[in-house]
């Protein structure tokens, strides 16, 4: 099932679009940004694996039922090739209007593939935090 036709530069552009479509609760953008292959998978805070565009678009239908998701992308770290890139990330998540809203802070993988169509999503997988983000700090040494 073709979704885009607009070649995407970069994974980079992917995620801010990604981040764009759920502040706007925009879901043909949002599905517009997946690779066009069934394989894809999503997974959701507490939620289980979903596979392929019919779950992962009813799932993103009814997460914005409730309206917009604003989520601030923060300590971003990337491995990437020509032709995949893996971000890990922490999502500070904010609910609108809610005098409630407590600090919540999601860990997150997103995976994007270079495709013929440009670089598309295959995989965003999203687990709640425990605690406090940790504060980045500059690695030292060299990991073997």
């Amino acid at each position: 099932m073709p979704l885009s036709t607009t070649p995407i530069a970069s994974a980079d552009d992917v995620e801010l679009a990604f981040y764009d479509a759920l502040a706007r609760a925009d879901l043909d953008a949002m599905m517009a940004l997946w690779a066009d292959d069934e394989e894809i998978f999503c997974v959701h805070p507490g939620a289980p694996r979903l596979h392929g565009h019919a779950a992962i678009r009813e799932s993103y239908r009814m997460i914005f039922e409730r309206g917009p998701v604003l989520i601030r992308p923060r300590q971003l770290h990337v491995a990437k090739n020509m032709t995949c890139a893996v971000h890990s990330l922490v999502e500070e998540v904010k609910t609108p209007n809610d005098p409630d809203w407590q600090e919540a802070h999601i860990l997150a993988t997103n995976v994007y593939l270079k495709t013929p169509q440009g670089w598309r999503i295959v995989s965003h997988h999203a687990s709640i935090a425990a605690g406090r983000p940790p504060e980045t700090a500059a690695p030292q040494g060299v990991l073997h």
